[in-house]
């Protein structure tokens, strides 16, 4: 196992206690943002950050100065920043494998080069020298030098994945769509359910597809059994076309010019049927969820060009020197780490609410899912000691205002703090008025105006006031103190899609050291994934049917009944 110092128990700090009698001291007194913001004039300045072409909010959450200060406090207790610069500096911060955690290193520019020595490898100058390679592949392929079988350039991808192989590309496609320049669309099969793949070939023609296969050990069940599927279909219909005959040799050469890879076990590429040259790697000090910015974004490269690459990256480059450089107190970044650990652990809270208003970020909270509650999901520390708080969060959300229409009532007045992110833009891409209205315009009152209700409310003398029926009165109620943060940027690019990712990386580290936890295993999903192998075969065999619990028994014979 690695050699880094046990996590400090933060529970058993004096900083951990003097939030505690602080925590006390505001229930007794009571929490009440319409006054704290009535009696200080200064109070959304102080707790409003300007970071590149981004806005971060932070007054309307359940912080006095005195709460912000004793949160970085709690922060310094537990070595932050020491941690974050262990981290930066290439230390095999994730122990539980003995890892770096080097996702930083992804967006480091050129000249950084010789900056970061990992296991003896320059790891700026690894990354770009395969950022170089994919710039050259994608280029290829945007400028119709590429073709496939029969001569066509390629009008589609399909790229296999899951988890982190999945969940960023799709994400990031969804969100910069209005980028794209070169005729280029893609579908991403993830899911081992046939129907994924089924509905995602619907309608493609094989002549103009090229499929990437995103696995780095190239072993992956799901995106392999899907890499074999699509094969199958691949072939099939360029034979049914007349483009190949079906032989060996004629397989194989659309094979390769259909089917590239992003992953490092170059022999099993080769055995699939793709060129080694054409397969494109990342390194063990890359998780998957924090990989988008990889060569898992191969797809996005090809789809939205090299240069838009690079401003992605360096979106993200942005906030992680930002992250590392600005002083606990001023740091937007930290401070929301903090406060998710000040809900989380003096609060109670148990999930937290993303809601962005644009609609081309509706896949955003699911990635942001995988992000937050697979680093943060553990419940021993990473020495391997048991947890000594609460830890994680429930991340979840829609895009508003059509969570407006849907789960917004628990937020405002169920019987569980919510706390909530609020992302909007000030320009968009599609301007549009309805009978003179600026529509932007009423979207972006409903994303400001969400935030006012949630932290202001509305008493009972208040909804009198309107003529109310008094025994109605206490239904339209709204109590208020519902913390938020409003992110609001200039224009959703993907610089400023790179800095979203980048805020929520380092929140989710800032938390982990909080709570002493190892953020960059995923040890919860592998006995699932054990487990299927076991029973599987109990669908045909009784010995392996045998073999199981009570429960899988009869769900198994409930299946054999019903197999069609």
């Amino acid at each position: 196992m690695s050699c880094v110092p046990a996590p400090i128990d933060a529970t058993q700090t004096p900083a951990w206690a003097a939030l505690k009698n602080h925590y006390d001291a505001l229930q007794k007194e009571g929490i009440s943002l319409k006054s704290w913001f009535a009696s200080d004039s200064a109070r959304v300045e102080k707790l409003t950050f300007d970071v590149n072409d981004l806005r971060f909010d932070l007054s309307k959450n359940l912080v006095t100065d005195e709460t912000v200060q004793l949160l970085c406090d709690l922060a310094r207790a537990v070595n932050l920043e020491e941690r974050r610069d262990q981290m930066y500096a290439g230390v095999h911060i994730n122990t539980t494998e003995d890892r770096a955690v080097l996702h930083t290193a992804l967006r480091r520019p050129a000249e950084e080069a010789g900056t970061i020595m990992v296991d003896g490898q320059d790891a700026v100058a690894d990354v770009r020298h395969e950022l170089d390679r994919m710039y050259a592949f994608a280029e290829r392929v945007r400028s119709g030098e590429w073709k496939g079988v029969t001569g066509k350039r390629i009008e589609h991808l399909v790229s296999i994945g899951i988890g982190g192989s999945d969940l960023g590309p799709v994400m990031v496609y969804e969100a910069l769509k209005p980028f794209a320049d070169a005729g280029i669309d893609c579908r991403y099969i993830s899911n081992i359910d046939p129907n994924d793949m089924a509905e995602k070939v619907k309608g493609l023609d094989p002549e103009t597809t090229l499929v990437i296969i995103v696995s780095k050990t190239f072993t992956t069940l799901e995106t392999l059994t899907n890499a074999r599927e699509v094969k199958a279909w691949m072939l099939e219909h360029l034979k049914e076309q007349g483009a190949i005959d079906g032989s060996d040799a004629q397989n194989a050469e659309a094979i390769a010019k259909h089917f590239v890879a992003v992953s490092t076990a170059l022999d099993l590429v080769a055995d699939f049927g793709i060129d080694p040259e054409n397969a494109f790697g990342f390194w063990s000090w890359v998780g998957g969820r924090y990989s988008v910015d990889s060569a898992v974004g191969l797809s996005l490269i090809i789809v939205y060009g090299p240069e838009r690459f690079e401003e992605f990256l360096a979106g993200f480059h942005a906030i992680d020197e930002y992250f590392q450089n600005t002083p606990l107190e001023q740091n937007a970044v930290a401070l929301m780490g903090m406060l998710n650990v000040w809900y989380r652990n003096f609060f109670g809270v148990s999930s937290h609410a993303v809601l962005p208003y644009n609609q081309y970020l509706h896949r955003f909270p699911a990635y942001l899912q995988q992000l937050t509650m697979e680093s943060n999901g553990k419940q021993v520390r990473w020495d391997g000691t048991p947890v000594t708080c609460d830890t994680g969060e429930i991340f979840w959300g829609e895009p508003g205002t059509n969570g407006q229409h849907a789960f917004y009532q628990l937020i405002h007045q169920g019987t569980a703090m919510i706390p909530a992110d609020f992302i909007a833009f000030v320009n968009t891409e599609n301007p549009a008025t309805d009978g003179g209205q600026d529509v932007h315009e009423l979207f972006l009152g409903n994303f400001l105006a969400q935030t006012k209700a949630l932290a202001f409310g509305k008493t009972a003398d208040e909804v009198r006031a309107e003529g109310t029926p008094e025994e109605i009165v206490p239904a339209r109620v709204f109590t208020g103190n519902r913390p938020t943060t409003s992110i609001f940027g200039d224009r959703l690019t993907a610089f400023s899609l790179g800095e979203l990712i980048a805020v929520y990386e380092h929140i989710t580290f800032v938390e982990g050291t909080v709570w002493g936890i190892d953020s960059y295993d995923q040890w919860g999903v592998e006995l699932g994934k054990q487990l299927a192998k076991q029973i599987t075969p109990a669908f045909h065999d009784d010995a392996a049917l045998e073999a199981q619990d009570a429960s899988t028994q009869s769900l198994i014979e409930f299946y054999r009944a019903h197999r069609k």
